[in-house]
């Protein structure tokens, strides 16, 4: 059974609704962010970029404060280059700090507390044979995630837009080879209203997640979540923390292979100069997470 931090009674599971409407938001969302990441020098007005989208502005409007709780020009801000370079101006002492049990704020997945552990060096070399993975796909504020789910925890998050749920199931499936895969939204339902539910986020109902990979791989992904929303790393200075400071390229490796996205944050991940670079499920979704997570910031 998923172990029972990991469950929700099930006057929970109407905020499901609630993850359908985000993710119907998200689709207009993915096409205006596209537009201003290829216009962002220019700072476009909002008119300009609802025209691009085919809505009016306020519905524009309303729509980003309803998705990520900020305006389309605060949103653009947020994920401007000028705006990723400030994110990484601390980030070796976001990697140094420590983040004591019931601490409140922005911090660690803004109060999502993740108690991890990783399976042993043969279950991963074994392919996952003798695991049984139970997955669903739900809506998301970034799409169709896909949810991955074993005995012990959350082992696998996927994302993806409409009509991309075979390929997003292929991919992860390449992850485990030998594992057996079982569709069972019973199980993988509770999960994803908990990920994306920020009420539930709560440092005495910790997340429970089980990584899969190698020993280089699962210490890349524990230093990623140290670092907490709204700020960012580099992934030389993720190298250096694990003590490995010229294994910059495998470090990005280990990054692009992270089977758990958002909840082991590897879209805080930016290039030395503060570009947003490198993301395993789309550019676009990876500046839409970074840009939502600036509104959940400036509401805490």
């Amino acid at each position: 059974m998923i172990p029972e931090t990991a469950m929700l009674s099930p006057d929970r599971l109407p905020d499901l609704a609630s993850l359908s409407a985000a993710n119907d938001d998200y689709d207009i969302v993915r096409r205006a962010i596209a537009y201003i990441s290829e216009r962002w020098r220019a700072q476009p007005e909002i008119e300009q970029i609802a025209h691009a989208v085919g809505v009016t502005p306020d519905e524009l409007h309303h729509l980003f404060r309803r998705w990520a709780g900020l305006t389309p020009k605060a949103f653009l801000q947020a994920i401007t280059l000028d705006n990723a370079r400030k994110l990484l101006r601390d980030s070796a002492s976001v990697l140094d700090a420590t983040y004591e049990v019931g601490l409140s704020g922005p911090g660690r997945l803004h109060d999502l507390f993740v108690t991890h552990e990783a399976m042993s060096p043969g279950e991963w070399k074994s392919g996952g044979e003798g695991l049984t993975i139970s997955y669903g796909f739900h809506p998301s504020p970034f799409g169709i995630a896909l949810v991955m789910a074993t005995p012990r925890g959350l082992a696998g998050l996927a994302f993806g837009d409409t009509g991309e749920e075979k390929a997003m199931l292929a991919d992860m499936r390449g992850r485990w080879v030998k594992a057996a895969y079982v569709e069972d939204k019973s199980i993988t339902a509770p999960l994803a209203a908990r990920i994306f539910d920020a009420k539930l986020w709560r440092p005495d109902r910790p997340l429970r997640i089980v990584m899969i990979g190698t020993d280089f791989e699962v210490r890349v992904w524990e230093t990623l979540l140290g670092i907490p929303m709204g700020k960012a790393a580099t992934y030389s200075a993720i190298a250096s923390k694990i003590g490995r400071p010229k294994a910059c390229r495998a470090v990005g490796a280990a990054v692009g292979k992270n089977p758990l996205s958002f909840v082991v944050p590897c879209h805080r991940v930016l290039g030395r100069s503060g570009d947003i670079t490198g993301y395993h499920w789309g550019l676009t979704r990876k500046r839409a997470m970074l840009g939502w997570e600036a509104g959940q910031v400036s509401a805490a």
